[in-house]
C-alpha cells in the first residue's frame, strides 16, 4: 500500500501569511492531496481535487460546537456556537436546503439589482471626502461601502455600521488557526451583541413589516435562532469577501501598474481568482471517499486550498500574471456546489461599481507605500492600502 504523501506548511507562518502562494506552487507540483499532521487534516492543493471535493455530497460541512478553555464555564462559547450551528454553510441537506432557500427566495425578489443606484451613489459620495493627495483606500472606500449596502439590504439601521463592522472583524478571527484566548474572548462578546440587535430588528419587523431582507426571514418558517444565523452570516460574508476581494485586487493591479479592462466585469472576475479572500475551507467525510490517489476515511477532514486551486497551470494560463481581461477564467473563489456562495451576485454588483468608480474618479491612482495586512491566513486582507491620485 503506498504511503499517504505528507506536508507540513505552516500556515501561520509570516512569509506563509505575507505570501502563501510559491508555498502552493511547491506543494502542488508534490502532490494534489496531502496530510498535514500537524491540523489534522488532509489538505486539497490543485484545481481539479478542491471542485471535486466540494462537490462531493460525501464531504460535508458538519458543525461540531467550539469548547471553551480551561476554566471557563461550560457555557462560554454558546453564543458564538448558536450563530454557527444554525447557520446553512454549517448543514447538509436537507437542513442546508431548508435554511438556504428562505434566503434564496428573499435575495431573488430582486432587492439586489433594486440597489445598484444606491452602490454608485454610495461609492461616488465616499470617493467625494477622501483626499486625493493621499488617502487609506480600504477605511475611507472599501469597508464603509459593503457594509453599509448589505445593512440597506437586511434593514440594518445606518447607525449600526460601525457595530456591524467590529463584530463582523472580531467573529471571523475565529476561523484562523490556533486563536488566542483573546480573540476567543472577543468573539463570544461580538457574536452576543451581533445576535441581541439582529434579534430587536426581528421583533420590531414582525410588529411592523418593512421592504427589506429581514421582513421577508420573519416571515418563513425559520426559528428565531435561524434567523439570527442567517442575518449574522449575510453580515459578515457580505462584508468581510468584498472588502478583501476589493483590496486584494486593487493591490495587485496597483502594483503592476494596471487598470480595469474594457470589460470591467472580467476584471472583477480576475480580482476575485488572482488572490483569493477565502484560502481554506474545510469539510468531513461522511464515509470513506477517494479523492486524488488517496482516500479520506469516514470521520477525517479536508480542507481545500481555494487559492491554490486559482493559481493551478493546468487550468490557467500564466497563473502568476494578473491579466484584467482573462476569459476563461473558472475560478473557485466562491466555492462549488451546494455550498456555492449565495451573495456571489452581490459581491460582484459591487465590485463592478465600486471599481468603476474608483478608477473613473482617479485615472491615475497610485500606491503610497506598502499596504498593512491585516496578518491572517483563511481571511486573507489588507487592514489598509493608502493610495494617491496625484
Amino acid at each position: 500500500m503506498p504511503s499517504v504523501p505528507t506536508t507540513s506548511l505552516d500556515l501561520t507562518a509570516a512569509e506563509v501569511i505575507a505570501d502563501p502562494y510559491p508555498f502552493f506552487d511547491a506543494e502542488r507540483a508534490e502532490h494534489p492531496v496531502a496530510w498535514h499532521e500537524g491540523l489534522g487534516m488532509y489538505l486539497a492543493f490543485d484545481h481539479a481535487s478542491v471542485s471535486a471535493v466540494q462537490r462531493d455530497r460525501r464531504l460535508g460541512r458538519l458543525w461540531v460546537d467550539k469548547q471553551p478553555a480551561p476554566g471557563k464555564p461550560a457555557q462560554y462559547l454558546e453564543p458564538f456556537n448558536l450563530l454557527h450551528r444554525n447557520q446553512m454553510m454549517e448543514n447538509e441537506p436537507p437542513e442546508h436546503t431548508r435554511l438556504r432557500r428562505p434566503v434564496a427566495q428573499a435575495f431573488g425578489r430582486g432587492h439586489i439589482e433594486r440597489l445598484r443606484p444606491q452602490v454608485r451613489e454610495l461609492a461616488a459620495s465616499l470617493l467625494t471626502e477622501v483626499d486625493p493627495a493621499g488617502f487609506d483606500v480600504i477605511g475611507a472606500f472599501a469597508e464603509p461601502l459593503p457594509v453599509l449596502v448589505i445593512a440597506e439590504l437586511l434593514g440594518v439601521p445606518a447607525s449600526h455600521v460601525q457595530d456591524l463592522r467590529d463584530w463582523s472583524q472580531a467573529i471571523v478571527k475565529m476561523y484562523e488557526p490556533s486563536p488566542s484566548q483573546a480573540v476567543v474572548d472577543a468573539a463570544v462578546e461580538a457574536a452576543g451583541d451581533f445576535a441581541g440587535l439582529v434579534r430587536d430588528l426581528a421583533t420590531a419587523r414582525r410588529a411592523t413589516p418593512a421592504d427589506d431582507l429581514i421582513t421577508d426571514l420573519v416571515a418563513t418558517e425559520l426559528t428565531d435562532d435561524e434567523v439570527v444565523a442567517a442575518v449574522v452570516l449575510l453580515l459578515n460574508a457580505g462584508h468581510e469577501a468584498s472588502v478583501n476581494v476589493f483590496g486584494n485586487g486593487l493591490v495587485a493591479m496597483l502594483r503592476r501598474g494596471l487598470r480595469p479592462g474594457e470589460d470591467v466585469a472580467l476584471t472583477v472576475e480576475e480580482m476575485l481568482r488572482f488572490d483569493s479572500a477565502l484560502q481554506l475551507f474545510e469539510r468531513t467525510a461522511t464515509e470513506d471517499v477517494q479523492v486524488a490517489d488517496l482516500t479520506v476515511e469516514a470521520g477525517q477532514k479536508i480542507a481545500v486550498l481555494l487559492g491554490s486551486a486559482n493559481r493551478d497551470p493546468e487550468v490557467f494560463a500564466q497563473p502568476g500574471e494578473f491579466r484584467v481581461d482573462r476569459t476563461p477564467n473558472n475560478h473557485v473563489a466562491f466555492g462549488v456546489g451546494v455550498h456555492f456562495c449565495l451573495g456571489a451576485p452581490l459581491a460582484r454588483m459591487e465590485l463592478f461599481e465600486s471599481v468603476t468608480h474608483l478608477f473613473d474618479t482617479f485615472a491615475s491612482l497610485t500606491l503610497v507605500g506598502e499596504p498593512e495586512s491585516r496578518g491572517t491566513f483563511v481571511l486573507r486582507g489588507y487592514h489598509s492600502v493608502e493610495v494617491s491620485a496625484r
